[in-house]
């Protein structure tokens, strides 16, 4: 059985598992983020950063509130002990209700890892001042109960959006922490409680992984089917829009090139008017892809309206700009309905040598610059002078 063939049976059970949820080309996307693209990044990073503040919004209320149970239980010494440590958790966890999500992943990782070192700190020193007392009755039994936490926080990685990699690095401290917390007690562990124990933490861990895959599958289709045009398959203009924040935000940071072409195909109001609407449709359709086709890795198409597109260019200055123009041009943008060749006006703009002190000013310059294109005889790229 050849590699392609495997890699279609294990595409069809995992499809099988998901029907209809995610392409092919994007089942990496569950393993791996680096693979994910920008808009569902950002995206993710927000959802990941307001969960955090959720589940700490909840640790910050019961850990301390605990303490009144603690209290009727445990001897007033180790009672104390307890209340400074859920005291100090709680604090912790209120400090991390502050976070607000800005779309970075890197920060969203901040979080989630203060999240989940706060309880595993509380368990390994709790489990640790338990261990001097002799416990009995139902101060044992609640006692019993600090041993749990390590199975509530793993359980927790479910409602996150996450990969199978970022699980695994989450997960791994967290069962680190309980091996440590076992090796604390070597010479009076229960070994078989302590492995069963272990082995159920892996299990859930594993459910949880699944959970917060889905999550993200689901997650993926639906930024999908928000960020692209449903006739062209181009970046829609509100997806556009948020591309362009971003990119204008790195040009200007790294003093880096950005281009934007604004294209306008010709007469392309005829073709609706002499061939109909489907026509028009399927010319569209034709031009994006052929386009696409044609943009080098970074480069994205967007659908601003009608028949105008913008063509964001990413570290590209005016001059590497109008080379790629001119490939897209040579290759041609399809065929009218009447077998001509499909044709464009396009205005081109550059952040650095146009000064533009935002991207809307960018977009408005490549906008002025077709009509000059337009009224120089179509078919043709006005560009920086």
């Amino acid at each position: 059985m050849t590699a392609h063939r495997i890699a279609d049976f294990i595409w069809q059970r995992l499809t099988g598992l998901m029907p209809g949820e995610l392409k092919q080309a994007e089942l990496g996307w569950l393993a791996l983020p680096h693979l994910h693209m920008a808009l569902l990044t950002r995206r993710r990073a927000t959802m990941i950063v307001n969960r955090v503040r959720l589940f700490s919004f909840l640790f910050a209320v019961l850990t301390p509130l605990w303490s009144l149970v603690d209290l009727v239980v445990f001897p007033f010494p180790l009672w104390l002990s307890l209340a400074a440590m859920r005291l100090l958790a709680g604090a912790a966890f209120g400090m991390l209700l502050l976070y607000r999500p800005n779309g970075e992943l890197f920060d969203a990782y901040r979080a989630m890892a203060l999240l989940f070192a706060i309880p595993t700190a509380f368990y390994v020193a709790s489990f640790s001042l338990l261990g001097h007392y002799q416990l009995t009755g139902i101060s044992a039994a609640i006692g019993a109960g600090y041993a749990f936490l390590p199975f509530v926080l793993l359980a927790g990685l479910a409602i996150f959006p996450l990969t199978l990699l970022e699980n695994v690095v989450i997960a791994s401290p967290i069962l680190i922490a309980q091996a440590i917390a076992g090796s604390m007690r070597w010479a009076t562990l229960d070994w078989p409680s302590f492995a069963g124990a272990f082995w159920l933490l892996v299990l859930i861990t594993g459910v949880a992984t699944l959970a917060g895959m889905s999550q993200l599958a689901f997650m993926i289709v639906l930024v999908r089917q928000a960020i692209r045009d449903p006739l062209t398959g181009v970046f829609s203009r509100a997806s556009g829009e948020e591309v362009l924040t971003l990119q204008f935000t790195i040009a200007r940071r790294s003093k880096a090139a950005l281009s934007v072409a604004f294209i306008d195909l010709d007469h392309f109001k005829n073709i609706n008017d002499q061939f109909g609407h489907d026509a028009g449709d399927k010319a569209l359709i034709d031009m994006t892809s052929i386009v696409s086709g044609h943009l080098r890795q970074g480069d994205m198409l967007v659908r601003w309206g009608g028949e105008e597109f913008l063509l964001v260019m990413p570290n590209t200055d005016a001059a590497q700009a109008q080379t790629a123009l001119l490939r897209m041009r040579s290759a041609g943008f399809g065929l009218r309905p009447e077998k001509t060749p499909l044709t464009a006006s396009i205005g081109l703009a550059e952040c650095r040598a146009d000064q533009s002190p935002d991207w809307k000013t960018l977009v408005e310059l490549a906008d002025k610059r077709m009509y000059q294109a337009k009224e120089g005889g179509r078919d043709q790229v006005v560009g920086p002078t």
